[in-house]
């Protein structure tokens, strides 16, 4: 049977991302599969120049979707503004990205190392994204929405493709943000692996995705208060509810302290350091375990762009 047009950009995809962002490793540990009680594939997102898997979208993005001497601006609590700075300087595109004024220094820092005019707005994501937005609008310069773009969706989805190549699995749990990383790989597996189960997880500190995935609508939440920055979202994109929906099976959220002995996990078995929000699918499983009993379960560790106050209580812990 053809592949449909979605698959098939995915697919081509691959020859188009930098090489450097693709082929992760797909880590495994006796030890991890016997506390959790399950086979767990953790594709590992972190050995990249920016350290998570933002990359694979953003330079995507930059290599098919932008004209010559674009100026673009996007807003990012710092993976998504690396992905954006690295592919925009590699391509010769100057970027500028709007972070809160609170956002992991560890990730603004890299951003202005990689070469963008990072400017800090607002008192979370969503609020530095308002500014990026109406700054995108009264400069012309080409705003980019992390979770509208189809580019970056379709690399995201390669790492659905090469999970598929490297192993069989049962479940693959994936952290739920503005949804590009969902949409990329839900739609892989749909196409692909239709027996595969589907789980987007978000903080139970940040709920507004799963509330608004449930509701049918756009919910704003007053706060996203949880350590997982990455999947911090108050404000979800409308325009996209509908299709992550048809993306997963099931949406569940997780609490602050299985985030952070989920981390704890992935350090001592694993021997790696990430992010909150690149544990959210081992938390799922440490929340219910009985439901993954003997499955195999893949996840993404998402990235590893972890805040020092955060990385000295983990490393001490």
């Amino acid at each position: 049977m053809p592949l449909d047009l979605d698959i098939t950009r995915i697919v081509a995809a691959r020859q188009r991302i930098a090489p450097v962002f693709l082929d992760s490793p797909v880590m495994t540990d006796a030890a991890l599969d016997a506390a959790l009680g399950c086979h767990v594939l953790a594709k590992a997102e972190l050995a990249n120049p920016i350290g998570c898997f933002k990359g694979r979208g953003a330079d995507l993005f930059c290599a098919t979707a932008l004209e010559p001497g674009a100026r673009v601006v996007c807003a990012s609590a710092g993976n998504f503004g690396q992905g954006m700075a690295y592919a925009a300087g590699r391509r010769g595109y100057a970027c500028t990205v709007f972070a809160a004024e609170q956002a992991n220094p560890v990730k603004v820092d890299a951003m202005r190392r990689l070469g963008a005019n990072v400017q800090l707005a607002g008192a979370d994501f969503d609020a530095a994204k308002q500014v990026a937005r109406q700054h995108a609008t009264e400069t012309g310069q080409r705003w980019v929405e992390d979770g509208v773009e189809p580019a970056i969706a379709d690399g995201a989805g390669t790492i659905a493709l090469e999970l598929l190549d490297a192993a069989s699995f049962d479940t693959l749990i994936v952290p739920l943000g503005n949804g590009a990383l969902l949409d990329g790989v839900g739609r892989v597996l749909r196409a692909l692996a239709p027996h595969v189960r589907v789980i987007a997880v978000v903080a139970a500190n940040a709920p507004a995705m799963k509330l608004s995935l449930d509701a049918g609508h756009a919910i704003v939440t007053d706060h996203a208060n949880t350590i997982a920055d990455g999947i911090a979202v108050r404000v979800p994109i409308a325009s996209t509810l509908s299709r992550l929906r048809d993306c997963c099976d099931e949406m569940v959220a997780v609490s602050e302290t299985d985030l952070f002995t989920a981390m704890q996990l992935i350090h001592r078995t694993l021997r790696v350091v990430v992010e909150p929000a690149a544990a959210a699918g081992l938390a799922t499983i440490l929340a219910e375990p009985a439901r993954f009993t003997n499955q195999r379960v893949a996840t993404v560790l998402t990235g590893g762009n972890i805040a020092p106050a955060l990385r000295e209580r983990l490393l001490a812990a």
